[in-house]
């Protein structure tokens, strides 16, 4: 998807921007984790340092967290194509989406360090064996002999923030969007509209409904088996389905599959 996006020009608009990042962000995140998990799998290996532990987990919470405002940024930027059509190349200039991006970035990269900073403070003397996939934070707190009341509250309070100002810009911008599909008179103005929000809705529902059910709740209502499946659809599952969710459902994403195969075919020498 990053790589169709660089090759087309007609996707260089900020909606692509953001969806580009979205891809690169998915990419990290699951790079952090599944590597190391598909290596367990197949050679029993399931040994991770100290400190490769430490660098999972810092990069895997960073880009989660990314991806939680990259999404709400998204979503912003469909409630300005829709509603604002005519204000569309003031409003999402390319000073404005940098900045949006650049503070997904840094909120992400900010909370992950007092995440990392704080669970790894904490004394882990009941076992060495992490009952999940890979090292994310219920799962290590519930390792520690040391309280880990502070941890819980910080986790709830910043996972809280995340999930209610992001769902709170998205559900906002959808709202003023289904208002504005509503008075559109042209019947393919409006199925444009809907396919293209569908496509951001179906990432969003099963993104932040896997992050409220692991993050935004006590550890003691944890339940590690089920943590896990829930684990595999943020960390595998969204990540591969992200980019089949928006060009399946994308016509200009479609017509710049095309239009890149047929330059590689052309040139290869495999079509006149």
């Amino acid at each position: 998807m990053i790589l169709l996006i660089l090759l087309d020009s007609r996707l260089h608009t900020p909606m692509y921007f953001f969806l580009s990042n979205l891809s690169l962000v998915d990419c990290v995140y699951a790079s952090a984790v599944t590597p190391k998990v598909i290596e367990g799998f197949l050679t029993e290996n399931k040994i991770i340092s100290y400190n490769a532990c430490a660098a999972q987990m810092f990069f895997f919470v960073a880009f989660a967290i990314t991806e939680c405002f990259i999404l709400a940024s998204m979503a912003y930027d469909r409630h300005a194509a829709v509603c604002k059509p005519l204000h569309y190349s003031t409003t999402m200039t390319t000073t404005i989406c940098v900045l949006l991006l650049a503070g997904s970035y840094l909120s992400g990269l900010l909370q992950s360090s007092i995440h990392v900073s704080f669970t790894f403070h904490l004394s882990f003397c009941r076992s060495n064996v992490v009952n999940h996939f890979f090292c994310d934070i219920p799962p290590l707190l519930a390792l520690s002999c040391s309280s880990i009341h502070i941890n819980e509250i910080i986790l709830f309070m910043l996972a809280g923030f995340n999930v209610v100002f992001s769902l709170l810009v998205i559900l906002t911008s959808y709202l003023l969007i289904s208002v504005a599909i509503v008075r559109m008179r042209s019947a393919e103005s409006r199925k444009k509209a809907i396919s293209t929000c569908a496509s951001h809705l179906t990432t969003v529902s099963i993104f932040y409904g896997t992050i409220i059910f692991m993050y935004l709740q006590p550890s003691s209502n944890h339940s590690m088996d089920t943590d896990k499946m829930a684990s595999v659809f943020y960390t595998m599952v969204i990540p591969m389905l992200n980019p089949l969710v928006y060009s399946l459902r994308n016509k200009e994403v479609k017509n710049a599959v095309r239009k890149v195969a047929g330059k590689a075919l052309f040139s290869l020498g495999l079509v006149n």
